[in-house]
């Protein structure tokens, strides 16, 4: 892995909270990703099934998590499973874990290879009576493929039918959504490092650029500082492009007097940052651009204040809708009309602003979190306002991460970020 070992005290704190609110006498198992194929023996990069690096810190395919705090034999409860290796793994694909290095990496003392899984797991099902089913819940899911976590529950299933279900989803949407100091560091560093990508940029940009000039920039500040990339496709979006709200061609020449929208950002040990801003081809903004960037930022800014414990997501997005309109009729792109005739399940503002305000992120960009229960100290939202007029040609978007505090507003985790139109103007032209 590029990125610097975590400690493993992280790991072992979360498995205890997971443990801590399964019911007696059962067992949760939890999968690695598969490797996907492309065609031939063509293959996409691994990326880990980030619920059993959370609870394990293991960032290696074909491993398998197995926690059973009842178990009458105490090495039984904390089990690995892990690919066998070997001299001829060594050489064509490098080190796999150890039973010795998973141990340092997780905290977990008992590792068997993935030969003797349907034996153990047999000794352990003889002595459970609940299985924890690890599904994929989250609002945005849309999931077509098989994953290996789909094959091992129809697996287990087939062969132990009498065993009762339960689902790991709502304890880890929860504790997921509530982030470790260590977790907060981690994020901090991925901020960080779309920092050094956003300054590089600032540099670089003028008119005749290509989109995907900025794209290739970016990448190389980022795994010049230990990351993999890019924690999400990237959108380069310059001038009209900026209206496709996930716009990721990213092919198209910058032209002068055009901005460029860019909602990209990297990720640091398996976390994600989230990022947007948008900035003048030509160094400076035009009256208009600049009137609406603004706007937006002012809407940035007053949402932000609104992310404190106790707030309903749901409530705080009707209450952004509020601060929008009023900014929107200001431009004169609404009038009184549009809002006392305004549809109240598509309220006027959306005709200019369509997507929502913030969203959790951590481990995943679009994060682990329940939404229809209160924010709480320590999660961790987007904040991403914007404003997009075909019309005019160009779309605005400003965005941060930022951490909920027990009191008063959050912690910006992007502060050292450009954000101000004459900053970003100052170092562009220098």
């Amino acid at each position: 892995m590029k990125y610097h070992p975590i400690d493993k005290n992280l790991f072992i704190k979360n498995r205890k909270n997971f443990t801590a609110q399964m019911k007696p006498n059962s067992i949760a198992v939890f999968n690695s990703n598969d490797i996907y194929p492309i065609s031939a023996d063509s293959m996409m990069p691994f990326e880990q099934h980030r619920d059993i690096f959370y609870l394990s810190g293991v960032d290696q395919e074909e491993s398998v998590l197995l926690l059973f705090p009842d178990a009458p034999q105490e090495k039984h409860r904390e089990i690995l499973f892990l690919r066998e290796t070997n001299e001829h793994i060594a050489i064509w694909e490098g080190t796999k874990l150890t039973k010795e290095k998973a141990f340092e990496t997780s905290g977990i003392k008992t590792a068997y290879w993935l030969k003797d899984l349907e034996k153990i797991f047999f000794e352990v099902m003889t002595q459970c009576e609940t299985v924890y089913v690890n599904t994929n819940e989250h609002y945005r899911s849309n999931v077509e493929t098989e994953t290996r976590e789909d094959r091992f529950t129809k697996w287990w299933k087939s062969k132990y039918p009498a065993h009762n279900v339960a689902k790991s989803n709502p304890i880890l949407q929860r504790l997921r959504s509530i982030k470790d100091p260590v977790e907060l560091d981690l994020m901090q560093t991925a901020c960080n490092i779309t920092e050094k990508g956003f300054r590089r940029l600032l540099s670089f940009v003028k008119p005749g650029v290509w989109e995907y000039n900025l794209e290739a920039e970016l990448l190389y500040e980022f795994i010049n500082n230990r990351s993999k990339g890019f924690a999400y496709t990237p959108i380069i979006a310059s001038g009209h492009n900026a209206n496709v709200l996930h716009y990721i061609e990213n092919n198209q020449q910058c032209k002068e007097g055009d901005l460029i929208l860019m909602d990209v950002a990297a990720e640091y040990a398996n976390y994600s940052s989230d990022l947007s801003r948008t900035i003048p081809v030509s160094g400076k903004y035009s009256k208009r651009q600049r009137e609406v960037y603004d706007a937006v930022l002012r809407v940035k800014n007053e949402a932000t204040k609104m992310l404190v414990p106790g707030t309903i997501w749901a409530d705080y997005h009707v209450e952004v809708g509020k601060i929008m309109t009023s900014e929107l009729l200001g431009l004169g792109l609404l009038d009184k009309a549009d809002v006392q005739n305004e549809n109240p399940d598509w309220p006027a503002y959306k005709k200019y602003f369509m997507h929502g305000t913030s969203h959790h992120i951590g481990l995943d960009t679009h994060d682990y979190g329940i939404l229809i229960e209160p924010m709480q100290a320590n999660m961790v939202f987007t904040v991403e306002p914007g404003i997009y007029i075909p019309d005019e040609g160009f779309g605005i978007r400003i965005e941060d991460d930022v951490v909920i505090q027990k009191e008063g507003e959050p912690f910006n985790l992007m502060a050292n970020i450009p954000i101000q139109a004459e900053e970003i103007e100052e170092l562009m032209n220098q």
